[in-house]
């Protein structure tokens, strides 16, 4: 692991969003090369998985609100339910067929610009249904791929040095960019996206897991280029971001010494053209995790918690919300239902729906970065019962501090990238990171850590929002001005994501 945190801190100034680097670098998105949203591997057979899928009763708010189940009880998913990871995570959940006759289809997890740049992999042993392989999931047509037969979950042990979670593991979910599908509008800051559109559909994919009561771990740490090499990844386009240890399995005895043949594996080229961003391959491999040691090492890092000031007396409780408003709405329905708000009207929405949002936006995830350095700053527009202004949200004490009193609506519109719908929205949350400490204690791999953890608690926000019939929208900032804004209390802070919340003006129109 290296201490020389330069690269973190390189690629994090060189992408950062500001209005002179807007104006004196504008990119002009090329139609002709807009890249295909899927690998696809046209030799290869489809497994495909069933459709008619067994639904969760379980409510939303419930779901996101769930401590992971106790391992130590023996719990092997079947297809049936790896199926219900996969749709409801990264499934296409509806279609749009535009006057053109082209046809967009939305999955069940926001992504920037709805580009799609993120694959999930599954690797078992043998399951109930599903021999013991490494498949690869496409979406587009719900369908498992071979890419490997065998029992190769060692593997992943090795990579992730000996992480337990892993090695007792029957079922291990892989997560990959393909960055030209993403950089081809976002340039250099994709690499930011990958970990931002891999922590929303892990919020997804968290919330199913914990309504159906299987155990599910994030693991950041391990060995990049094994995992590269099991999934079969070109490494100049593609990359590891996150292993998923699905299930328990006491008696889990994966073989040992597994080689690893190389993958001569077509795929659908994804564009005619394509163009490389060097600071992508500089932070990946700045961040690499050479070795099993290497990966065994990171995770025995000291732990960052954040410290986080105490509360001054006249905080804002955050009450709860009454029995009788609390949805019924199931997770499954929820995640079908969602989608990126694209206007918002001006109107309140309540305190105690706020207070619902936050807590479960911000519960600890289980991971191997765990506690998470995220710190939460809010911009106030219509919150019935809260003063307009800026305000910082005390995770532990589960209290909000005024910053500063005010009508901030311009404000939020400028620094959500001169747009509308922050200004809009009834409140923006901000997920801070003091990226100092994380990169001091995790080094150059510990701004990958940051980025997912902070989208986790971002996707958890939008299931959060939708289950309390509410609108809400992702979006990307002026990352100084975000900081200067909240300062001095959030001085020498970066700014990892942002979700604009609110009422939307279409649900509006039909009331």
């Amino acid at each position: 692991m290296s201490s020389d945190t330069a690269a973190a801190w390189a690629y994090h100034n060189a992408t950062k969003h500001s209005v002179g680097k807007l104006q004196t670098q504008p990119h002009y998105l090329d139609w002709s090369i807009k890249p295909l949203p899927f690998k696809v591997y046209p030799n290869l057979q489809p497994i495909s998985l069933p459709r008619e899928l067994p639904p969760s009763q379980v409510p939303a708010l419930t779901a996101l609100g769930r401590t992971p189940p106790t391992t130590g009880i023996d719990t092997i998913p079947d297809v049936p339910e790896l199926a219900r990871l996969l749709y409801f995570s990264a499934g296409i959940v509806r279609k749009r067929t535009y006057a053109n006759g082209q046809e967009h289809y939305f999955r069940a997890a926001a992504c920037t610009g709805a580009l799609y740049h993120i694959d999930l992999y599954v690797i078992c042993g043998d399951l109930p249904g599903l021999a013991a392989g490494v498949y690869h999931f496409g979406p587009h047509n719900f369908a498992l791929y071979s890419l490997r037969s065998g029992d190769y979950r060692q593997v992943l042990v090795e990579a992730s040095g000996a992480e337990p979670a892993v090695q007792h593991a029957p079922v291990i979910f892989a997560c990959s960019s393909t960055y030209w599908r993403n950089s081809w509008k976002y340039q250099a800051r994709a690499y930011r996206h990958c970990f931002w559109d891999c922590g929303t559909i892990l919020a997804n994919f968290l919330a199913v897991a914990a309504a159906d009561e299987i155990p599910a771990r994030v693991i950041c740490g391990f060995a990049d280029a094994r995992v590269s090499a099991l999934l079969g990844l070109d490494p100049q386009h593609e990359a590891p971001l996150a292993l998923v240890p699905v299930g328990y399995a006491g008696d889990a005895t994966p073989a040992d010494n597994v080689a690893i043949a190389p993958l001569q594996l077509e795929t659908l080229p994804l564009s005619s053209d394509e163009v490389d961003y060097p600071a992508i391959h500089e932070m990946q491999a700045a961040s690499d995790l050479s070795t099993p040691e290497e990966a065994r090492l990171w995770r025995g890092a000291a732990r960052v918690v954040p410290s986080e000031p105490a509360p001054p007396a006249d905080q804002t409780v955050l009450p709860s919300l009454e029995p009788g408003a609390v949805p019924a709405e199931a997770i499954d329905t929820v995640i079908q239902r969602r989608g990126s708000t694209r206007s918002f009207a001006h109107r309140e929405m309540t305190l105690p729906e706020l207070s619902a949002i936050l807590p479960l936006a911000t519960q600890q995830v289980d991971a191997d970065t765990a506690p998470s350095p995220t710190e939460t700053y809010l911009i106030v527009n219509a919150v019935e019962g809260m003063q307009p202004g800026t305000y910082y949200y005390h995770r532990a004490a589960r209290t909000l501090e005024l910053l500063r009193a005010g009508n901030f609506r311009r404000d939020a519109a400028y620094l959500g990238l001169g747009q509308e719908l922050p200004g809009d929205a009834s409140v923006n949350i901000y997920f801070l990171c003091d990226l100092e400490p994380v990169l001091r204690q995790f080094g150059n791999r510990g701004y990958r850590a940051a980025q997912l953890e902070a989208a986790i608690a971002g996707g958890r926000a939008y299931l959060a929002a939708y289950a309390l019939h509410l609108g809400a929208t992702g979006l990307t900032f002026f990352d100084d001005d975000v900081t200067e804004f909240f300062s001095p209390h959030a001085a020498g802070k970066s700014v990892m994501f942002l979700m604009a919340i609110g009422k939307s003006r279409k649900a509006h129109s039909r009331s």
